[in-house]
């Protein structure tokens, strides 16, 4: 039985807040036996990183009333009741309706979206101030079955090569389950699309160096045993886990910050809602300065109108989306053998 509410002091740019935390003793995942003040708590811990890398973005929040292992479902708009210093940005969906969306400002108001059972965070690659232009270009390398984490190491050292090529800063994280984040902070100079084509290119071009290793291949019956460049995770209103975030696998996992000299060695299993604090206050945060040398993906967008001219187009968007120009029919290729 959940216990009766209790108060959590979080320290922030404001002074201290106290935060209520009701059902304090819910079970979120009971594998570990973590509860939602165990929750609460560890946002607190890595209040100051976790807004550093997700704060002063449009965020949804996947909540999970009855723990990881029961329903789920995504908030994106401000609920009523909310506290003042909980703000909202209107944001421009696929679909072009416009709705306002939830930001983060500080660690307190990390603790309220778990308060609301909040375990997962996907904020938006642009700052509220500018939603339609990103300041982050961000690709997912998504290990396929028959491979794993090991294989997405090399894939990601090789691609951190490729966007310094193009002269762009990689950033590295765990997903917080088998594979990794590679960030570069660039100017919010171009929308969605743009971003979206520059990350094909430094995807193709991965692809052309490894590819025995790594696949474009959006459909899954054509991507074989090998990471997969999940391009679009860069479109408008999809998100990845934040760094910091937890993930609502089974062991707690955390979406975590590595240096690159940590990656050959890392274990994305070490790092859980347990360890990352002390790890934080013992390693630091890897990604402290990342902002700090924004660059351009002008090069990227060459590369990718340089594989438009030799042949190579626009990728398949998801299902959701609306039918983009230049893009290729969305049948999964077994269903279109079957239907010539």
């Amino acid at each position: 039985m959940a216990g009766k509410a209790t108060t959590l002091t979080v320290p922030g740019p404001h002074g201290e807040r106290e935060m209520r935390i009701s059902s304090p003793d819910r079970i979120l995942w009971p594998e570990m036996g973590l509860t939602k003040l165990d929750l609460a708590r560890y946002v607190a811990e890595v209040g100051n990183a976790f807004i550093a890398a997700n704060g002063d973005r449009p965020v949804s929040l996947q909540r999970f009333p009855d723990g990881v292992d029961g329903e789920q479902f995504f908030s994106k708009n401000p609920p009523k009741g909310a506290p003042d210093f909980i703000r909202a940005v209107t944001v421009t969906y696929p679909s072009a309706r416009a709705h306002p969306q939830l930001v983060l400002d500080e660690p307190a108001a990390v603790v309220w979206a778990v308060q609301m059972n909040t375990v997962v965070f996907h904020p938006w690659p642009s700052r509220a101030e500018d939603t339609d232009n990103p300041d982050q270009l961000r690709i997912d390398l998504d290990p396929q079955p028959g491979t794993g984490f090991d294989d997405a190491v090399p894939a990601a050292v090789e691609l951190r090569k490729v966007l310094a090529e193009a002269g762009l800063e990689a950033f590295i994280k765990t997903s917080g389950n088998r594979g990794l984040h590679v960030y570069a902070p660039i100017s919010p100079a171009h929308e969605f699309l743009d971003v979206r084509h520059a990350v094909i290119a430094a995807a193709r071009e991965l692809e052309r160096r490894m590819p025995d290793q790594v696949t474009t291949a959006w459909w899954k019956e054509e991507r074989g045993e090998k990471v997969f460049v999940d391009f679009n995770q860069a479109n408008r209103d999809r998100t990845i886990a934040g760094a910091y975030s937890p993930r609502a696998l089974p062991h707690a996992p955390v979406s975590t910050p590595l240096g690159w000299d940590e990656l050959e060695a890392a274990d994305p299993r070490d790092f859980t809602i347990r360890t990352v604090p002390e790890r934080l206050r013992t390693v630091g945060d890897p990604w402290a300065d990342m902002g700090a040398s924004p660059g351009s993906i002008e090069v990227l967008l060459e590369w990718w109108q340089r594989d438009l001219d030799n042949g190579l187009g626009e990728k398949p968007f998801p299902p959701d989306y609306p039918k983009m120009p230049g893009e290729p029919m969305r049948v999964q290729p077994s269903r279109a053998r079957k239907t010539e």
